[in-house]
């Protein structure tokens, strides 16, 4: 009979996996090809996310990354911008790229004036016209459409996002600087071939180092992929199997952290998107129900900073500009004891002056309603 897991005891292995029991003393590249990238359809929450989880991390090492074409942004994933080392950008996107070639078919904006295209034609050009120098996507959806001009250019913008390897260049996304979204192929910005030797066996160990204990269920959820259950009875001769509280079974790596349930998990700041909260279909092991219900109602789609007390999610955080001045400011759901607020707000002004440097102001905390 496989052990029985409690939700905290998935907690704290979650938490250890994802270098938030304690600070790493990783390199940036390593914590970056650990986590099996960070989600970064906005610019700055890779930032926060490795500033929480490694020891010294300073902004100029990532961006430093990104310049040297050692990490790249790319839509993988769940078919979302992430972060991810150039050698798993070569290997990750051709394993998801099913969930692209579904997209285009069902697009609810774009697959009706797609259909009657070769599609193969317009990959072609879309890498061709990419090969001269990066355009943004309003730039190549309007070259690609001299070719179809009775095509929509967002339609053929999309299209070449679904069906070719598209990286975002610096200065878009380097700390300090600024830069509107450029895109080019994977291949002509790294100087290397897509590895299509990698198997969704990689994918799903890479995705159990990284957030197991895990159901077939979270794997698809933090892919966009379906049918992985063949996948991982494939694998499981080779994996842990255990249960949770509800008969849900689940797997493991054999030799992953799984720490005792009564380690201590300090409070924590977690970035805007990250994969901590969307990366399993349950998310209970880390987002309560009534915590969820209030993180993903947010205003426009924006999944905020969240704050972790005793690993669970149970609060928001943001940061607030204006005339020079940067304010955090941190809302708990409920009472916090004060040991929890003293550990918020000194991480907090930390995480401040990581923020906003010179402009640092003040931390305050939102009072419970």
């Amino acid at each position: 009979m496989p052990e029985t897991l409690s939700p905290r005891a998935l907690n704290r292995a979650l938490l250890a996996r994802q270098l938030l029991l304690r600070r790493a003393k990783a390199t940036p590249l390593e914590a970056v090809r650990h986590l099996c990238g960070l989600q970064a359809q906005a610019p700055w929450p890779p930032y926060y996310g490795l500033w929480s989880r490694l020891h010294g991390f300073r902004p100029e090492q990532l961006g430093g990354l990104l310049l040297d074409r050692q990490v790249v942004r790319i839509a993988v994933m769940r078919g979302t911008v992430h972060l991810v080392t150039a050698e798993d950008c070569l290997w990750l996107r051709p394993c998801v790229q099913r969930l692209f070639d579904r997209d285009l078919a069902t697009n609810a904006s774009y697959a009706k004036a797609l259909a009657p295209l070769d599609l193969e034609a317009v990959a072609q050009r879309a890498r061709a016209v990419l090969a001269g120098e990066p355009l943004t996507p309003s730039a190549l959806g309007k070259a690609l459409a001299a070719h179809w001009p009775d095509t929509p250019p967002a339609a053929l913008a999309h299209a070449a996002r679904g069906l070719l390897p598209l990286v975002q260049v610096p200065p878009r996304a380097v700390w300090g600087q600024s830069g509107r979204t450029a895109l080019t192929t994977a291949e002509d910005w790294l100087g290397r071939a897509l590895d299509r030797t990698a198997s969704l066996d990689d994918l799903v160990v890479r995705y159990l180092a990284a957030f197991g204990p895990a159901s077939v269920a979270d794997v698809q959820a933090w892919s966009g992929l379906t049918r992985l259950g063949e996948v991982v009875e494939r694998l499981r001769p080779r994996l842990r199997v255990f249960r949770t509280e509800q008969g849900r079974e689940v797997f493991d790596l054999p030799e992953a952290p799984r720490p005792d349930p009564a380690t201590p998990a300090p409070p924590r700041f977690i970035a805007e998107f990250d994969n901590l909260l969307l990366a399993h279909a349950d998310r209970s092991r880390v987002l309560p129900e009534d915590a969820r219900r209030r993180v993903f109602n947010a205003p426009n789609g924006v999944l905020p900073g969240t704050v972790l007390l005793d690993g669970m999610v149970g609060g928001v955080w943001r940061i607030h500009r204006a005339r020079g001045a940067a304010t955090l400011e941190i809302e708990p759901f409920r009472q916090i004891s004060t040991k929890d607020r003293d550990a918020l707000e000194s991480a907090g002004a930390r995480l401040l002056r990581f923020a906003a440097g010179e402009d640092a102001r003040d931390v305050r905390f939102v009072p419970v309603a």
